[in-house]
Parts: structure tokens; C-alpha cells; sequence
């Protein structure tokens, strides 16, 4: 797609807030998001009952098939602070409170309104309707109850206390009602309270109405009607009448998730939400100083015109929009990296929107595929309708200002049909760090469609501040999984009475207390903890232990370490691992914590080999099945792949060291690691030492088609030479000698099996390694020459600190051409691992930090060294968070003494707030979507609601009389002929004989008769159809269907003229002998609810009646002629 320079006026968001369901507030939000968590849960009882409103059967009327949905918590509200009088909450639907609490966060994530013209700030929201306004609406329905009552033939006393008791249970109108149950007065509630002067609405534009809104707003903005203005998205209405609308539609999804993109999507999910932002011009943001979260560069706008159905999406519309949002920002979809979908989980709207992506996305210039991460937050929050494209902003927002991309949850396998692996997207499952490109800035997009065909696009992008600008970062939201507390004391008493406050939140307990630690107190404790009550029980164990022998230093794997007396810091020595130790992922936790380690992986990590940047075999796409799992693993795995990449990882856990002071004062490295240690001591460069990382891996590679082979061996090297030269073979040589009892042997694969079978002959353990050849021996030798050839074209200098070499455990030499050659020749010499740790231990090191992927070394070091007193400490751990390592590690060298400052690792989040004078709040209600003053549904849910009461007696023959034939054909007034009677459940029929035995006729018998009532209507309760007198020898006959028939059941009756009618069973009742009802039950001449079937229950032979009574009460469901 062409690019043009840009037309839209850039917008910085420079404050954001919401309410969504889970934890509150935009950093609870970006919490939720990242954590995968899903909120889709059953709808509360406080909210509708799904015993009233929910039935499985779609077609069912007036029912909803959907029982789930994502819901608002409990919320504080303090009227009295935002001038609302307490007694006009019945008055006013909460959205309208709700969003009165995110429009005070955005105004205090902006930095207040103190510097702000009131005159020119203005609110424009998207929402829709409220639920009080239907509520009040269906309050005022009292005509229409009266008519149904009087129809049904109820006394008028008793139908007007009917309806009395009707209109208690809605809120009553008073003069707070009508400004209490608009939509508009959403914006005007916050335009009154903050006192804001500008231009204050709502937009409705059905599921797209609040980028409906942002489009006002920015269009507000660009033509300088404002300076400032509140936008957003507000939607808490999950009433039982939106579930119906979306029910029969049908929307909803039947088996209760939302999946977009995925191949067992089957509809949506109802969400509640409030999004809310605080936009400016960009260069009126940079101007104040303020912070800001992102950019918004492109807003595109279509309508579908003529098209299908009024809610059926149509790709050309979608697309429509797309385009003339990147005509808009000036750039092209090629380099945007993230899009938020609109993303419901329907088969219709997931298929049409990808289908309109595909085509503008494959519309530009590039050829490589899946280069933008697709996810809809629907999938965790369901669909916030009026509110869902600022949910999906907000989403795509916080994306750019932390430099990661989101998961979407819920999806096992992209929906095959539409060929997503074939696409410029791919459908992002995991959390992972966003990497960004060398040419442009970090950019995501975001879709919003509503029925009636409105198509809105949006295009961001992260803000950098350029150098002399005023404009800043937002603060990033803490997401860390644990946070390290540090706690030291002149003596082990004191230092039991420093325990944490536990009321306050974690990270401010950590942060403090790394402030405050001190090394050179004589007794100091770290403790790694996942929230406060984890905190609480490990700073109990510890202290227990403390309390015990408060003298003997302890480190648990649960990362509690304590320790005691001078700090026995010595030299130290950076260590960083070589292959094998790399895997899928490794780096992401820390590049996502980090951003000096997010910079490196920006810079280095976009290098680009065999056109694919290296990040992304570091940090691949999610896979969906084993086969492509075991594909990205043997990618990285790859020389050619795996050293570069490692180097990358080193490099960037060394940065996050630098900015917390810690400086090694020697450095070395196991294989491949020699050259990062080369370049931590200032001898390599980064960009040439990963270009050198990738040439070795090629040669390496090249190298591997002489047959070779790797052996591990648990034993001395002293033992294994004895056994090699005792097998007569001279092309087998000590690779790496690790530790005393580990060596890796390397060696031709003939002559490496046979050593092989002696050692284990030998009660030796042994283990192949997977590697490609014989490395570090002579035959890979070949490989060293062209590898000179490469370092003779890269810089090389003088190292400014001390390396130890592997090849003999020697200081590198200083002259860049030695230090070539060394590099060349390293490739076929061997590991001497443990003299290397020897030397470095003779020469004072005490400390031993390894600094890469992994933990290998560090176990190797413990034991090469034995109970000698030193700490070897890894930073990262595979299969354990990244971050939850690295805080491990760095407590621990702590407790050992290491001097640490903490603050760069606190620089992207805000400080704590200075403590104000607490203000309570003269009252406060927990408010949430639910309206106050609600009588329904009652506060115990279906089990508070009155049981259902005993029908009427049947009235008179003559009152029968007076109905008119309502709709089932009318037959003889005699008694006729049932031809057949059909029943979806095991019955008996009976007949009643001249001598009062019951006798069973067949079920089809034409002469089991009924008086068939006539005038019955399809779904009207209230016509007894068949009846009879059973207790008496003069009755008709009838069937009777004992515990067998239930309700639900359907009871087909087909009359001899042929009119079948269909019946449903509402209810089976037994009635005792004394509180049956009178004869008039009998009486074929109608009751106040169907009775489908009469009949007696025990025959007493002696009373010569019914001990028991069953009533069948049922509907006419429909009628056809047979």
C-alpha cells in the first residue's frame, strides 16, 4: 500500500482509566490481560435469575440460552464526594456513577486538571441505552397487565392489587428519574462534577460507539475546538434484555466462551467495562511536560452501504475503513505489528473481519508472512458492545507503552478455514516481549464494528521522546509474578522487629526495602515473594529459624537466604554459558521487567539472517501442535542460530547488572561464552560479536559434515585417559573437562563408540550428547581458518579487564591479533572448565555470577569447589520465571554483601504517593451494573423468590360458557373418539369398567374416550382439555400416566376428526384426599390453568375411592389436521 504523508493531527493519550471485570483500574486491566486470566464466569443471581430467564432451547420465547458472561465487581461509591444526594441513587442507573469513578482515575493519570482551561476540555463518550430506562419502561406497562387480567376473567379488586404489587417492584419516578436514566447525561454528569465547559455528548453507534466517539474527539482536537477531551467507551448493562437481544439474534455463544479465531468459536460472550482516555494534540502534550501512553496516528470510518441483512458484517465496508485509516497516519499496514480485532467469536464476524485484514494487510509490499500478532481481549472480558473498541484500545495502549505483546486465551488451533498460518498474521497465544524494528516505531491497529454496518479502524503507535522534547513515558504497571524483599539489622533481634507492614501492596514493601538494605549490616535476610501472604509466611519461617540459631546462614529453595557476619564479598567474576544452554523463550520474562534489557534485544536481536530477524527464533510466534514446537526448538538449536542468540541474552542480562551497579572485575566463559566475555571486558562490540557469533555457527555447522561425535562421561579426566589409551584409538580427545567428575569427550564416531563401550564395561556412566560433530577437537580444525578470516575484518581491542581462557585457563593476551588468533583456534582446543574456576579462585574470586541463559555453570562451579567458601549464583533458570530467578539471584548476592542499587530496575514505575491526609468518605455503597433500589432479583436469589402457589378451583359450567372458542377447532359437544394418544415417556393407560376395576385397554384403543375441550389457543394456560370422572362408573374413560409423566414431557392427542393437538406438561401434582379440590375439578368446563389430565391415584376397594390425586397441568402447544 502507497504511503502518504500523514493527514491526521498526532493525538497523545496522555491519561488512562477503567472499571472492568477483575481487578479494577487500568493497571488491574493490563494485569487481567497478561496473566491470561478469563472472566467469563455464570451471570450472579444479584443480577437475573437464569432460573427466570435462561432456557437451552434457542427458539424457546422470551428465554435467553446463555447463562454466562463477564461482570463488574463491587466497586465503592461515595456520593456525597461527587454531589449526588443518597436518596436520588434509585434514580440513576450506576453507569452513569460508575463512570463518574474512571473519568477522576484519567483525570488523575493525566495529572489533574489544575494547569487545564476548563473552557476547552470536553467529554464525548460512546454508550447506548440504560437499563434504567428500560426499567422504568416496563414500570409504566400497567394497561397491559390490567387488560390481561380482566381478560382472564380476574375480579377487578384483584387485578388492581395484582398490579399495585407489580409496580412495587420497580424504582418509583421522581424528579431525578428522566437525567437518572439517559445515556447523555453520562458525559453531563462528568462535565458537571469536574466543571468542564467544552463540548459535552455520547455517541451510539450499537458495539462501535465508542471509537464513534474517539473519532469525534479527535476530530474535536484537530480542529482546535479543544485542548483536552475525556473519551472512551461505557457499557455495564449484562441486563436479562440484552442477553435476549443478543440471544435471538443469535450471537451468543451455546456452550458459554468466547474463542475469536479459533476453530471451535461458536458466538460471543456479554461483557461489562468502562475505557476511558485523556487526549491532546502531541505537540500541546509535549509542550506540558505531560506523560504519555501512546499516539494515536490514523482514524478510518465506512459505512457497508446496501448489503445483506441490517447486522450481517461485510468485508468490502471493513475494509473500507482499514484504508483510509493508514491514508490517515501515512503509513502502511506493513508496519503494524499488533492488531486488536473486533474479534466477537462468531463464525459470520471472526470470518468477515479476517477476510477484510487479509485483503488490506497483503495489499502492501511485503513478502514475509505472519508479522503481526492478531488477538481479541474479548476471549477474557467478552464483548463490552458499546465499550468494546475502547477496551480494545486501551488494550492495544498499554501494548506499546510496556513492549509487549498480549496473549489472547481460549484458542488450542486457529481456525483452519481461514488459513491464518497463510497470512501476514498470526493468532498470539503467549505473552511475549514486543521487539522492535530498527526503522520505525512500535505500532499496533484496533477494529470496532456495529450493527447497521459502522466500521471504525484505528492506528497507534508507542511514544519515544525525542531528545530535547518535554514530553515523557507513562509509567508502566507492575506485573512482576514476585517481588524481593530486603531486610538488614545491627543483630538478629532487631531484625526480627522489622517485619513489613502487611497491609501495604507488595511492590512498595519490596521497593522500599531495597532502599534501605544495607550489606554492611552484620545480619541481613532476602526473601523472594509471590504476594503478602507469601511474604508472611516465609518471613515467619524465617524468623523461626532466625530465632533458633540466629548465627548459622541458611538458604532455602524457596528462595529465603539469610546471612550473618562480614560480607566475604572478594573479586568477582562473571560467567557466561555457552551452547546447549539456550531455549525457546529464554530472556522474554526479564526483556519484558527490563527496559535496559528490552534495549538490547532491540538493537541486537533485530540483526537479521537468512531474512529473519533473530528474535524470532528466539521469541517465535506461539506454536499449536508438537511437530511445530519441535520445529522452532530445533531452530534454536541450530549453531548458526544458537550462538548469536545466546550472545543476545548474555548481553542483555549484563545490561540489567550494569544498572544495578554490579561490575565484575573478571570475566570468563565456557565454549562459545569465551567471546561474551571477551566483549564484556571491552575486547568485542556487540553488533560484531553477534555477527562473529553467527559466522562461528555456520563453520560450526559446515563442520558437522565430518562424522563426529560428544560424549559425556562421569568420571576424572586422569580415569578416562587411562581408559581411551587403553582402547588403542587416537582420534578420540577431552573435549571439556567440566568438573572433577564430569568430562566431555570428542572424537571420529567409530573410534567414540568403541571408547564408549569400554567405559561402560568399566561400571562407567556415560550420555551422546546432541551435538553435530566432534567439537573442540582436531576435527573441526578446518573450520578455524576461515573463522580468522572474518576477525581480521571486525574490530578487535585491548580487553580492559581480566578474561580467562578456556583453552588454558591463562589471562587473554592484549594484542587484538593474538586475541584473533586465540578466537580462531578456540574452536578446535579444549574446555579446561575447572582449571579455569581453579585460577580465577586462586586469583581471590569469591563470587561467581553466571550471566546468560541458565544455570549450568553455576552447579559446575559448586562443584568444582567444594565446601570452599564462595557464592555462585545464576541468573535465570530454565522452566522458572525469569524474573522470579533473577530476583533469587540478586538476594542472594545481597545477603552475601554485594552492593546492589536497585533504583533502575524501579525507573519505569511511578514512586509511591506521597501519604495524604486521609479523608474518609461520609458514606459509602458498593455499586457495580445492577441498579440500586431493585426489588428483583431478591437478595437470596431463586431461593428467596415465593414458591408457587396451588392452582384455582376450575369456575362454573355456566362461566365456560360465556368464552368464545379461542382457536382449536371446536368438535360434537358429545363425548367423541380419541383415536390415538402419544406420550414421550412410559405411561399406562387405563380404562374404567362397569365394576369399578381398572382395566388397561391398548394405547391407540379408539374407544378410550375424553371430553376434548374446545377453544384452547397454542401457549395459553387456562383450558382443562381432557377430564373425567374416574371415581364414579358413569364416567368418561380416561389414561393414567402415574410418576412417569414429568414436566417437559409432550402428549400428543389425536381427536377422531382428525385435529391433533400437542401438549406440554408444566407440572404432575398429588393431592391428598382432604385438600383435593372440590367436584367442580371435574367439570370439563375450563380452569384458571390447564389441566391436561385428571385421574385418581390408590384405589381403596373398600372406601370405594382415591386416596391420592394426581393433576397433569400442561399447555396447548400447537395444532395441525392430520
Amino acid at each position: 500500500m502507497p504511503t502518504s504523508r500523514p493527514r491526521q493531527v498526532p493525538i497523545a493519550v496522555v491519561g488512562v482509566g477503567a472499571l472492568m471485570p477483575g481487578e479494577h483500574g487500568a493497571d488491574g486491566f493490563w494485569r487481567t490481560v497478561l496473566a491470561g486470566r478469563d472472566l467469563i464466569t455464570d451471570v450472579p443471581a444479584a443480577r437475573w435469575l437464569v432460573e427466570d430467564y435462561y432456557d437451552p432451547d434457542p427458539t424457546a420465547p422470551d428465554k435467553t440460552y446463555a447463562r454466562r458472561g463477564a461482570f463488574l465487581s463491587d466497586v465503592g461509591f461515595d456520593p456525597m464526594a461527587f454531589g449526588i444526594p443518597p436518596n436520588t441513587l434509585a434514580a440513576t442507573d450506576t453507569v452513569q456513577l460508575l463512570a463518574l469513578t474512571v473519568a477522576e482515575q484519567v483525570f488523575a493519570d493525566a495529572g489533574g486538571l489544575a494547569g487545564a482551561d476548563r473552557d476547552r476540555v470536553s467529554v464525548i463518550l460512546g454508550a447506548g441505552a440504560t437499563e434504567l430506562f428500560t426499567h422504568m419502561t416496563a414500570r409504566i406497562q400497567r394497561p397491559v397487565w390490567i387488560k390481561a387480567l380482566r381478560e382472564n376473567g380476574i375480579p377487578e379488586d384483584e387485578a388492581q392489587a395484582v398490579c399495585d404489587s407489580i409496580t412495587d417492584h420497580y424504582t418509583p419516578w421522581q424528579e431525578s428519574t428522566f437525567p437518572g436514566l439517559l445515556g447523555n447525561v453520562i458525559a453531563g454528569r462528568i462535565a458537571n462534577r469536574f466543571d468542564l465547559h467544552g463540548t459535552n455528548h455520547i455517541t451510539d453507534a450499537a458495539c462501535a460507539s465508542s471509537f464513534a466517539a474517539l473519532s469525534a474527539a479527535v476530530s474535536e482536537l484537530s480542529l482546535r475546538r479543544a485542548d483536552l477531551v475525556i473519551s472512551g467507551g461505557v457499557d455495564a448493562s449484562n441486563d436479562a434484555g440484552t442477553f435476549m437481544c443478543f440471544s435471538k439474534t443469535p450471537a451468543l455463544s451455546p456452550t458459554g466462551d468466547c474463542r475469536p479465531f479459533s476453530d471451535t468459536a461458536d458466538g460471543t460472550m456479554l461483557g461489562e467495562g468502562i475505557a476511558m482516555y485523556a487526549l491532546k494534540r502531541l505537540e500541546d502534550a509535549e509542550r506540558a511536560g505531560d506523560r504519555i501512553h501512546a499516539v494515536v496516528r490514523g482514524i478510518g470510518t465506512s459505512s457497508d452501504g446496501r448489503s445483506g441483512a441490517i447486522y450481517a458484517p461485510l468485508p468490502e465496508g471493513q475494509a473500507r475503513a482499514l484504508r483510509r485509516t493508514y491514508e490517515d497516519a501515512g503509513y502502511g499496514p506493513e508496519t503494524v505489528e499488533l492488531v486488536e480485532a473486533h474479534g466477537t467469536g462468531t463464525s459470520a464476524g471472526d470470518g468477515a473481519e479476517f477476510a477484510a485484514l487479509r485483503q488490506v494487510y497483503e495489499e502492501s509490499d511485503r513478502e514475509d508472512r505472519q508479522w503481526c500478532a492478531l488477538g481479541s481481549v474479548k476471549s477474557q472480558v467478552g464483548h463490552t458492545k458499546c465499550a468494546a473498541g475502547a477496551v480494545g484500545l486501551l488494550k492495544s495502549v498499554l501494548a506499546l507503552s510496556h513492549q509487549v505483546l498480549p496473549p489472547m486465551i481460549k484458542v488450542d488451533r486457529p481456525d483452519p478455514a481461514m488459513r491464518i498460518d497463510d497470512s501476514p498474521f498470526y493468532v498470539n497465544t503467549r505473552t511475549r516481549p514486543w521487539v522492535r524494528s530498527p526503522d520505525r516505531p512500535r505500532r499496533a491497529a484496533v477494529s470496532s464494528f456495529g450493527f447497521g454496518g459502522s466500521n471504525f479502524h484505528v492506528t497507534l503507535e508507542e511514544y519515544t521522546p525525542p531528545a530535547g522534547s518535554g514530553g515523557r513515558a507513562a509509567w508502566r504497571t507492575r506485573t512482576a509474578p514476585t517481588e524481593l524483599v530486603l531486610l538488614s539489622a545491627p543483630s538478629a533481634a532487631a531484625l526480627l522487629e522489622r517485619a513489613p507492614d502487611s497491609a501495604r501492596p507488595l511492590p512498595e514493601t519490596a521497593r522500599e526495602s531495597q532502599q534501605t538494605f544495607r550489606t554492611t549490616d552484620p545480619v541481613r535476610l532476602a526473601i523472594v515473594a509471590a504476594d503478602t501472604d507469601d511474604l508472611s509466611d516465609k518471613l515467619a519461617q524465617a524468623f523461626a529459624l532466625i530465632g533458633r540459631q540466629p548465627d548459622t546462614a541458611f538458604s532455602t529453595p524457596t528462595g529465603v537466604h539469610y546471612a550473618t557476619g562480614a560480607a566475604p564479598v572478594g573479586r568477582i567474576g562473571f560467567l557466561f554459558p555457552g551452547q546447549g544452554a539456550q531455549y525457546v523463550g529464554m530472556g522474554a520474562d526479564v526483556a519484558m521487567l527490563s527496559p535496559a534489557a528490552q534495549a538490547v534485544w532491540d538493537r541486537l536481536g533485530t540483526m537479521e539472517f537468512d531474512h529473519r530477524p533473530l528474535h524470532r527464533a528466539v521469541f517465535p510466534p506461539p506454536a499449536f501442535g508438537d511437530e511445530e514446537r519441535a520445529a522452532q526448538q530445533a531452530l534454536l538449536t541450530a549453531t548458526e542460530w544458537a550462538q548469536p542468540a545466546l550472545a543476545v541474552q548474555s548481553l542483555a542480562l549484563a545490561e540489567v547488572l550494569r544498572g544495578l551497579g554490579l561490575r565484575p572485575d573478571c570475566v570468563a566463559g565456557h565454549s562459545f561464552g569465551e567471546l561474551v566475555a571477551l566483549h564484556a571486558a571491552g575486547a568485542l562490540e556487540a553488533e560484531p560479536l553477534v555477527g562473529l557469533a553467527r559466522r562461528r555457527g555456520e563453520l560450526m555447522r559446515e563442520a558437522a559434515a565430518v562424522p563426529g561425535a560428544m560424549l559425556a562421561v562421569a568420571a576424572g579426566r586422569d580415569r578416562i585417559q587411562e581408559v581411551v589409551a587403553g582402547c588403542g584409538v587416537t582420534d578420540v580427545w577431552p573435549a571439556n573437562h567440566n568438573a572433577p567428575a564430569q568430562t566431555v569427550l570428542s572424537g571420529v564416531s567409530e573410534s567414540l563408540a568403541i571408547v564408549e563401550q569400554k567405559l561402560a564395561a568399566e561400571g562407567i556412566t556415560t550420555r551422546r550428547l546432541q551435538a553435530a560433530t566432534a567439537f573442540h577437537s582436531p576435527v573441526v580444525a578446518g573450520a578455524s581458518r576461515p573463522l580468522l578470516g572474518h576477525l581480521r575484518e571486525m574490530p578487535v581491542g585491548e580487553p580492559r579487564l581480566e578474561v580467562y581462557g578456556n583453552a588454558d585457563a591463562a589471562l587473554y593476551p592484549s594484542d587484538p591479533d593474538e586475541i584473533r588468533h586465540r578466537i580462531a583456534g578456540h574452536l578446535a582446543s579444549p574446555v579446561l572448565f575447572d582449571d579455569q574456576i581453579e585460577a580465577m579462585y586462586a586469583a581471590g574470586v569469591r563470587t561467581f555470577v553466571e550471566v546468560g541463559a541458565g544455570d549450568t555453570l553455576t552447579g559446575l562451579v559448586t562443584q568444582i569447589l567444594g565446601d570452599r567458601r564462595h557464592l555462585a549464583v545464576g541468573l535465570d533458570r530454565k522452566g522458572r520465571n525469569g524474573v522470579t530467578s533473577l530476583q533469587d539471584a540478586l538476594g542472594r548476592l545481597s545477603v552475601w554483601g554485594v552492593p546492589l542499587d536497585h533504583d533502575d530496575l524501579w525507573a519505569p514505575y511511578a514512586p509511591p504517593a506521597a501519604a495524604a491526609e486521609e479523608q474518609k468518605p461520609r458514606m459509602t455503597v458498593q455499586i457495580n451494573g445492577r441498579n440500586q433500589g431493585r426489588v428483583y432479583p431478591p437478595a437470596g436469589g431463586a431461593a428467596a423468590l415465593p414458591a408457587p402457589n396451588p392452582p384455582s378451583p376450575a369456575p362454573s359450567a355456566s362461566a365456560s360458557a360465556t368464552k368464545a372458542p379461542l382457536g382449536l377447532p371446536p368438535s360434537d359437544p358429545k363425548r367423541i373418539s380419541i383415536k390415538s394418544i402419544a406420550v414421550d415417556a412410559p405411561f399406562t393407560p387405563l380404562s374404567i369398567g362397569s365394576s369399578g376395576q381398572l382395566d388397561a385397554p391398548p394405547a391407540n384403543d379408539a374407544n378410550l374416550a375424553g371430553w376434548f375441550k374446545d377453544g384452547a389457543t397454542p401457549g395459553e394456560r387456562g383450558t382443562s382439555v381432557v377430564a373425567g370422572h374416574v371415581d364414579t362408573k358413569t364416567g368418561p374413560a380416561v389414561f393414567l400416566l402415574l410418576s412417569t409423566l414429568k414436566a417437559g414431557n409432550t402428549v400428543d392427542i389425536t381427536r377422531e376428526d382428525g385435529v391433533v393437538a400437542t401438549f406440554k406438561v408444566d407440572s404432575v401434582e398429588t393431592f391428598s384426599k382432604a385438600d383435593f379440590p372440590n367436584e367442580r375439578v371435574y367439570d370439563d368446563t375450563g380452569s384458571a390453568q390447564l389441566r391436561l389430565i385428571t385421574c385418581g391415584g390408590v384405589y381403596d376397594k373398600k372406601k370405594k375411592d382415591y386416596e391420592d390425586n394426581v393433576v397433569v397441568f400442561a399447555h396447548l402447544a400447537s395444532t395441525k389436521n392430520s
